[in-house]
């Protein structure tokens, strides 16, 4: 790559669809080299995107994010076909229409919205150093706010499930918590500016996926939340306006607002970045020609 006029790149998980495509789509359109982490494939039927991915502006590299190896591998590959990243966006999730456990036997909201956008940024901490912008934005929610109380036993192993306010929003609760909790020696020590922020709510329905929302939520998104742009935006916004924020904000229409909880910041980070060392770092791709660690 030729490091003179370089453009900006970003990587972002769950971009195939609602929020995080809207938010590829923005970033193609401003110049950006755009890395798409993700399950699935873009949208065929989409010229744009289709368009963006002949010219390699946009490349996508398909893991399932909740195993270990198949983050692994596709982590390794971003790494050794990019030269830095400017933004991370951590945007992959979704509420579940009940409880689930990941390949590694975790909750499933717990994995891929909690401990996985942890292992995602530690990972390319390295390709951030090396990016002009520095920023990670992690997808959260103001849904938390309906939460009683909060411990790691209940973001861990839930003993009951509720749609949107049960795991769903405890673990983007905890997301922002080791976000708040990791950002001011992350920018002290190197520059790199952690935020979380809630993009609102959007009309993300999909007639082909089963939904996790409560019933009653489903018409009226349907009738009145806006387009998932409304939420890229904020997601944009919270990156990049002309307020700068301080590292570890939690915003909300790009205003800063006050976690709940926030004395188990430190609990919450260190059980992930535990995850992340333990269990992750002793993960080794198939056909790599070595033994998974025990």
């Amino acid at each position: 790559m030729n490091t003179q006029n370089k453009l900006h790149t970003a990587l972002i998980t769950g971009s195939t669809s609602g929020i995080g495509l809207e938010l590829t789509r923005m970033l193609l359109v401003e110049g950006w080299q755009v890395i798409g982490l993700n399950r699935s494939l873009f949208p065929a039927e989409q010229g744009d995107i289709q368009n963006a991915l002949r010219s390699g502006q946009l490349r996508l590299v398909q893991a399932n994010l909740t195993n270990y190896e198949s983050l692994r591998i596709a982590l390794d590959q971003i790494k050794s076909e990019t030269d830095s990243i400017d933004a991370l966006f951590n945007n992959a999730g979704g509420s579940a229409s009940e409880l689930r456990y990941s390949d590694q036997g975790h909750e499933m909201h717990f994995e891929l919205q909690t401990v996985v956008p942890y292992i995602i940024y530690k990972e390319l901490y390295g390709l951030l150093l090396k990016g002009q912008l520095k920023t990670v934005v992690n997808t959260s929610t103001s849904a938390f706010n309906m939460l009683k109380r909060f411990d790691l036993n209940i973001l861990e192993r839930p003993t009951e499930f509720k749609k949107l306010f049960g795991p769903y929003a405890t673990s983007k609760l905890g997301l922002s918590l080791w976000t708040h909790e990791a950002a001011a020696d992350a920018a002290k020590t190197d520059g790199i500016r952690l935020l979380s922020v809630d993009p609102g709510g959007n009309n993300t329905l999909r007639g082909n996926k089963k939904s996790g929302l409560p019933f009653y939520i489903k018409p009226i998104m349907k009738l009145f939340f806006p387009h998932p742009s409304h939420g890229a935006s904020l997601l944009y916004n919270g990156g990049f306006s002309s307020t700068r924020h301080e590292p570890g904000t939690f915003l909300i229409k790009n205003k800063a607002k006050s976690l709940r909880f926030k004395e188990h910041g430190a609990a919450v980070l260190n059980r992930v970045h535990e995850i992340y060392e333990q269990e992750f770092l002793h993960t080794v791709p198939v056909g790599s020609g070595h033994q998974k660690s025990n």
